[in-house]
């Protein structure tokens, strides 16, 4: 096999060769390629915008933290766990399988049987440091235990601060005020429950 059709480095024909620009050979030229490339008509055209944004006077400014944006209920915020309707008690009952599910390996659950013979929740809690919001455990869960709720504010000084059950369940006072959101899925409530739903004899 011969190479001599690849050492012909000869253009084609046609080809146009660019000389490039021609050097500037005083300086009322250098100024003049300064003038044209500095000034164009689209920096007036911005220069109009921003100065017609100014005068409408329309301040689009969120003054954090004393306001804050309403997220769109599909976002994949801090993680909350509800409590049940008819009890108060918490709706997990510990399958593990959020801890299971965890691509980041950031969830801890704990479990031991009380004198029910019933199991129990001890410990739950997620590293946040770690967690991706992925949304697999809100999605996996059977009870619709874990959610995720509204809060994106997660900052801490200290590591041991993230994703104590504590901060993640719903408080007492707030679920008996009502004040628990439900989310749709699996096991949520409707919207006619309180017709429907009675307390149990049981605690759990």
């Amino acid at each position: 096999m011969e190479l001599r059709g690849f050492k012909n480095r000869n253009a084609t024909p046609g080809y146009i060769y660019f000389e490039g620009e021609k050097e500037s050979q005083n300086s009322w030229e250098r100024f003049k390629r300064f003038s044209a490339r500095a000034v164009k008509g689209e920096l007036f055209v911005g220069l109009w915008i921003v100065l017609r944004e100014m005068i409408k006077f329309n301040i689009h400014t969120v003054q954090y933290p004393l306001q804050k944006l309403q997220m769109f209920p599909r976002y994949r915020a801090i993680h909350k766990l509800l409590r049940l309707f008819e009890s108060g008690h918490e709706r997990c009952i510990g399958c593990g399988l959020c801890e299971k599910i965890c691509i980041a390996n950031c969830i801890k659950i704990d479990t031991k049987v009380d004198e029910n013979s019933r199991k129990l929740v001890t410990e739950y809690s997620i590293n946040f440091g770690r967690c991706i919001f992925c949304g697999y455990c809100a999605e996996v869960c059977p009870e619709l235990a874990i959610v995720h709720g509204g809060d994106y504010e997660h900052a801490s000084e200290q590591r041991a601060h993230f994703g104590l059950r504590e901060d993640m369940l719903t408080p007492i006072d707030e679920f008996k005020a009502k004040k628990q959101k439900e989310f749709p899925g699996f096991g949520a409530l409707s919207k006619d429950a309180d017709k429907f739903v009675k307390k149990t004899p049981l605690a759990y």
